[in-house]
């Protein structure tokens, strides 16, 4: 048997060859130029390799491990528990949009980042955009009409039309060179038409599709006991949301009683909702400006250690992005390139959205919410966790990772701020609350879509009642869980079990809350662990105590 670090090497290259757009994501270029195989064979073999890496991994026996062997060794076991439940569920059956993400993610990274010279971008891009009509061909061939859910059709087709236009219009911008934008062009153009004849293709499905999204009571509670090593099941999970639905409505009572001598909090956050920016290039400065004064923030109270060469850049997000995504986002830099610069992309409306739309999407990124929001994308959330995870040395590590750390660490951090004093405007600090409740109502109606216990209509009048949203932006929250089960419950889960291992390691040093040294140890170990089950994250920290 090979020792676990020629198996854990074994692994990690199987993956990046079956994922080379993850690999370049990372900064491996040598993937630049290739995209996934989404062929049924290639799906089948996947799955089939996923019983043999379990196998594998299972045979070393942690006890007699180096420490952070058996933490990666069982971060390895975890992953493909949920990628063996996914794999049961053939999400590539069901879901449009798996046909689509490779093609305009792995084109839009490399010009992201930037890690070679132009002449190899257009080169290795070229390379990708010639391959993806043969993803989406294989989408039409894979998907099932009695599995695809005809909710998921709008947003692919969007999707799919947008990243036309992105790859026959923007993406040759992206050059200065005539002859390497004329290359980008002729290869944009190839994939251009092969996105119209997908979303021509899944516009013709509409009358046939008559999937389920729901995954299930018994999956669900699989991924929360076996991927993420909670001691929860499905009904439990929703039991915990709704406790936190009651005790966060009565805090944002409190705050509508001192702002406006009233216990409607709804209508306070929605007359504040009104302080919006005028355009969405207003809302993209008022972001900047917030991730400038919470960095500062952070820096006065040494709250963090930060890494050298760190750096948050704020800007639109992507255009086939638009359709699909009505929140903020971010995107890491690459775990093996030198680079540190992260992008925390601002949620624009989508090409061809009418006024009405535009001014609901601004308005639910108001004034008073964007600082919240501003601390759970860049500092000390997702861009500050991600740019000190890369510092690890475990290369496990940077390839496999779960929502429930990353984003209960953003919405943790949102928390923190809050208790050291960030948020001084009440407003801020209710929008911070509101924040909260959105993720406990996503936990009830993520939990209850997916045990059929809830209807689509349900899920968007329960978001509605129990947070700020415009209808727009719930209606793209609830598609977003039925096209992702689980992860929605991520963020508010993960947060409160970082809260109890913080209060686990300060009693551990014999301090509390208002220690700030130990507090920002407690921080910079956590973080520094990487992005693991909490489990996983506990032992690593626990072990710093």
């Amino acid at each position: 048997m090979p020792d676990f670090a020629q198996l854990a090497r074994a692994y990690l290259d199987e993956e990046y060859a079956q994922s080379p757009t993850g690999a370049s994501s990372l900064g491996l270029t040598e993937y630049d130029d290739q995209l996934e195989d989404l062929s049924e064979s290639a799906f089948t073999k996947r799955s089939q390799r996923t019983s043999d890496w379990l196998e594998s991994f299972g045979a070393f026996d942690s006890s007699s491990m180096e420490f952070g062997d058996a933490i990666d060794r069982d971060l390895a076991i975890s992953s493909l528990h949920r990628r063996a439940i996914f794999d049961g569920w053939e999400v590539w059956r069901r879901h449009p949009d798996t046909y689509l993400n490779p093609g305009l993610r792995g084109v839009f990274g490399l010009f992201l980042h930037r890690l070679r010279p132009e002449a190899e971008l257009v080169e290795a891009a070229a390379a990708r955009l010639r391959a993806v009509p043969e993803n989406l061909e294989d989408g039409k061939r894979n998907l099932r009409d009695e599995l695809v859910p005809a909710i998921l059709l709008d947003r692919a087709v969007n999707q799919a039309r947008a990243g036309a236009r992105y790859a026959r219009e923007l993406l040759p911008a992206e050059v200065t060179d005539g002859d390497l934008r004329a290359q980008l062009a002729e290869a944009g153009a190839v994939a251009g038409a092969a996105y119209e004849e997908y979303a021509a293709f899944l516009d013709d499905m509409r009358p046939r599709a008559t999937g389920d999204w729901a995954f299930g009571e018994d999956r669900y509670s699989h991924i929360l006991r076996d991927a993420e090593m909670l001691d929860l099941d499905a009904r439990a999970l929703r039991e915990r949301g709704r406790e936190q639905v009651e005790l966060l409505s009565e805090e944002l009572r409190r705050c509508a009683r001192e702002l406006r001598s009233t216990d409607d909090w709804h209508s306070v956050l929605i007359e504040l909702n009104a302080d919006r920016p005028a355009t969405p290039e207003a809302m993209r400065v008022g972001y900047e400006e917030w991730t400038a004064k919470a960095r500062a923030f952070l820096v006065e109270r040494e709250l963090v250690s930060f890494p050298d060469g760190e750096v948050c850049s704020v800007e639109p997000s992507p255009p086939f992005q638009r359709p699909v995504i009505a929140v903020a986002s971010y995107q890491n830099p690459p775990a093996f390139a030198p680079s540190m610069h992260g992008h925390f992309f601002v949620p624009y409306p989508p090409d061809g959205a009418s006024a009405e739309e535009i001014a609901k999407r601004l308005e639910s990124n108001s004034y008073a919410s964007i600082p919240s929001t501003s601390v759970h994308e860049a500092y000390p959330g997702h861009h500050w966790h991600l740019s000190m995870a890369k510092l690890n040395p475990s290369h496990l590590r940077q390839w496999l990772g779960t929502s429930y750390f990353s984003e209960g660490w953003a919405l943790y951090a949102e928390r923190m701020m809050r208790e050291q004093g960030f948020f001084t405007d009440l407003r801020h600090r209710m929008f911070q609350y509101e924040a909260t409740l959105f993720r406990a109502a996503r936990i009830v109606v993520d939990t209850s879509l997916h045990m059929g216990e809830m209807e689509y209509d349900d899920a968007v009048a329960f978001m509605l009642e129990n947070s700020s949203l415009t209808e727009p932006t719930a209606k793209a929250e609830v598609t977003r869980y039925c096209s992702w089960p689980t992860q929605a419950s991520a963020y508010l889960t993960g947060c409160l079990e970082i809260v109890r291992i913080r209060d686990r390691f300060l009693a551990a040093r014999g301090s509390d809350n208002g220690d700030i040294a130990n507090l920002r140890a407690f921080h910079d170990a956590l973080v520094s662990s990487g992005d693991m089950p909490i489990a996983l994250a506990e032992r690593a920290v626990m072990a710093t105590a």
